[in-house]
């Protein structure tokens, strides 16, 4: 099989059809696709055969499919083989999926091992594109190579009734990446201490560099006017808009006018910026999109965002919270949902590239933001958000990159390779290989 197979689920998928229809034999990813080899009864087969598209995983999209008969190899079991890679093949990646349901669930839910861990994913979400250095997808292959599954997150990994089950990116507060809050002349702070700090910042009115899957944003409260202002100055960008993001789908709705469409766009597992009207009474700061009747706004689409809006400030004796209270006892945590609605641009200066790498953005961006939430999970490919906007009820992208890029435009003929460039507001180009162009 060829087409989004990889990262996407689809061998824990087939496994479990095997085990239903009583089938034995084995999958794989390969540098090409997904290899499949099954014996059983021949109406088993069939019925395995209609599955494998009609209940394929969401993220997944099967381009071709091509099965053959022959005899029995005498399995006695179904297992996933290890993953083979293939001189010259090609095959196309998943892009990064928002948080699904189920981790968010587990994001707050004080029972779970997870809690609050801002890099909690599975099968169905997380990173994909972003952390991938080569195919077949397996973890070797990513930049989670680098941290060693605990035995909680192994036995996940490797239980057929999981929805970690081959996860590649899977991890928890005991074995994976965490995050440091980094501020010039202080002692860095680590895991909650650096959330907590982060949102003291952000509540203080302080621009700060946050890294997410594709690279930095700058980041400020976007209903402080003054903190846009000096985003806007110290990024030396004049009066193109920033984006936005808000916590939830009620408050993109208090400051503007959202169709089903739109709405549609918001959610989607892409979570991409899409642009719209502005509601008059909203009071975002003006110098977000100066002379603008529409805002770019997205929902959070990793863990950290959501723990950007919830407010895990340590309480002082007077009330008030600061950024010097942030190592105090945990059980003084207090939840509070944020009403801020954050500017997030890209981390950049105007017209340089989004910086990605730790050491690159405490280099580069130390003039343009006040203090650093970073992560130790290296960023393989910079991707920077997409923008869409509605209209009619059909999407028009604007910038086609996280949530929809490398995902494969399926041409109906093969093409020669070809390289197309455009302009514009940012530089796009396309690719062809066969039956697929990338954009």
């Amino acid at each position: 099989m060829t087409g989004i197979v990889q990262g996407v689920g689809f061998r824990p998928f087939v496994y479990g059809l095997a085990k239903r229809y009583g089938l034995t034999g084995w999958v794989r990813n390969t540098s090409a696709g997904v290899d499949i080899e099954v014996d059983g009864e021949p109406e088993a087969l069939e019925s395995f055969l209609h599955a494998l598209r009609a209940e394929a995983p969401p993220l997944a999209r099967i381009d071709e499919l091509t099965a053959s008969w022959q005899d029995p190899n005498g399995f006695t079991a179904f297992e996933i083989v290890h993953s083979e890679a293939i001189p010259q093949a090609f095959q196309p990646i998943s892009p990064d999926v928002s948080i699904c349901e189920d981790c968010l669930r587990e994001l707050f839910d004080p029972n779970d091992r997870r809690y609050r861990y801002p890099f909690i994913n599975c099968t169905n979400c997380g990173p994909r594109f972003t952390i991938i250095k080569d195919i077949p997808y397996d973890r070797p292959n990513t930049t989670m190579a680098p941290f060693e599954m605990c035995p909680d997150c192994a036995a996940e990994y490797h239980d057929p009734l999981d929805r970690r089950f081959h996860a590649q990116p899977v991890a928890c507060p005991v074995c994976g990446p965490h995050v440091t809050f980094v501020r010039s002349g202080r002692p860095d702070l680590h895991k909650e201490e650096a959330l907590a700090a982060t949102c003291a910042a952000l509540a203080r009115g302080e621009i700060v560099a946050i890294k997410g899957l594709g690279g930095f944003h700058l980041a400020c409260d976007a209903t402080n006017a003054a903190a846009v202002s000096e985003l806007r100055r110290r990024k030396l960008r004049v009066d193109k808009p920033f984006a936005l993001m808000m916590p939830d789908l009620e408050t993109v709705e208090r400051h503007c006018y959202v169709d089903e469409a739109e709405r549609v766009l918001l959610l989607s597992p892409a979570r991409p910026i899409v642009l719209l009207r502005r509601r008059p009474e909203s009071n975002i700061a003006a110098e977000v999109a100066p002379h603008q009747r529409t805002l770019g706004v997205m929902l959070p689409y990793t863990p950290l965002h959501y723990l950007l809006f919830v407010d895990q400030r340590p309480k002082t004796e007077d009330g008030e919270k600061t950024e010097d209270d942030v190592s105090k006892a945990r059980e003084s945590f207090v939840h509070r949902p944020s009403p801020t609605v954050l500017v997030m641009t890209s981390g950049n200066l105007s017209e340089e590239p989004i910086a990605t790498d730790n050491e690159e953005a405490l280099q580069r961006l130390s003039s343009l933001a006040d203090a650093f939430l970073m992560h130790n999970r290296e960023i393989y490919i910079r991707c920077d958000d997409s923008v869409v906007r509605a209209f009619d009820g059909e999407i028009y992208p604007l910038r086609r990159s996280r949530g929809y890029a490398p995902f494969p435009v399926k041409l109906p003929w093969e093409a020669l390779p070809l390289l197309a460039v455009g302009p514009e507001l940012k530089n796009t180009f396309c690719i062809t290989n066969k039956g697929y162009a990338f954009l």
